[in-house]
């Protein structure tokens, strides 16, 4: 049976608030999607900040996808990358990395607009140390397939007999689908696990109604027909389970002591730091 999520809301603070869809009380996670916010549409006017300061992640891979706006994203690795619409940025966090993504300082006396998607992947636990990266794949690059009355994006893994060329460390699945008014289309069993979320408007899934801004986790192996009566895009992210992981804060890991050594590591400022960045988030309080 398919089963729905409804995201709750999570403030990041300044006002910034996101949907939050994974992990939820249903399912931890889709594939290996154990995070997926989704923030905007909203527009931020001169004196706002929605900058995030530096933080640490182990053990995942931030995946960001923007359909309005910019960041510039810092880390400890010493990467510096203006994240536009359209583009995939991923960033392997692996045994740690340090990173911000603030305003670029060309949009900070202007209002703009914010729209996009912050997920995260739980890496294999083979690679849960491997060395920090990060990889940008600008939008020019992603496949694009055009149907009737639909056009998709392959952000990541294949679909739609072609593939992107984001290189994950699992099988790992991730479009983006703009569906024009009164168009239907199907999604393929391209992953094991599949969710689908419609970002704009309500759609309907072989006949059943989904809600926008609702997650809706398929069946293994069904294909459903996605209507839309009105425009709207849609979200679909999977790919093979990992299994359980441990999640706390920023840190994610097959083993709840590695997630306890991250946090001493970042009380201890052991992290790697990001140049030219100075500010210091401290640790959440932690939880008996």
């Amino acid at each position: 049976m398919s089963t729905p999520i409804i995201p709750r809301a999570h403030d990041l603070g300044g006002g910034f608030t996101v949907r939050r869809v994974l992990p939820s009380v249903q399912r931890q996670g889709i594939g290996p999607f154990v995070f997926f916010d989704h923030f905007g549409p909203v527009i931020a006017h001169p004196g706002d900040n929605h900058d995030v300061r530096p933080h640490p992640h182990i053990g995942l891979a931030t995946v960001t996808y923007l359909f309005e706006g910019a960041m510039m994203h810092r880390d400890s690795t010493g990467v510096v990358q203006r994240i536009e619409p359209g583009a995939i940025n991923w960033m392997t966090a692996g045994r740690g990395i340090v990173h911000s993504e603030r305003t670029p300082d060309d949009l900070r006396d202007v209002s703009r607009n914010s729209h996009g998607f912050q997920l995260w992947a739980a890496l294999p636990v083979e690679h849960e140390e491997d060395a920090p990266a990060f990889s940008h794949t600008p939008a020019s690059a992603i496949p694009v397939v055009t149907l009737p009355g639909a056009t998709v994006r392959v952000l990541v893994g294949g679909a739609f007999g072609v593939s992107s060329p984001v290189a994950t460390l699992s099988p790992t699945l991730y479009l983006a689908i703009e569906l024009e008014a009164g168009a239907s289309v199907t999604v393929p069993a391209a992953a094991v696990e599949r969710g689908i979320y419609s970002v704009d408007a309500d759609v309907s899934v072989d006949g059943a109604s989904l809600p926008s801004a609702q997650m809706l986790v398929l069946e293994e192996g069904a294909e459903p027909v996605i209507h839309a009566a009105q425009a709207t895009r849609l979200m679909v992210l999977g790919g093979a389970p990992l299994g359980h992981r441990f999640m706390v804060w920023n840190f994610v890991s097959s083993r709840k002591e590695r997630i306890l050594q991250a946090q001493d590591d970042w009380e201890a400022q052991r992290f790697p730091t990001v140049p030219g960045e100075t500010e210091f988030i401290p640790l959440p309080v932690r939880r008996p």
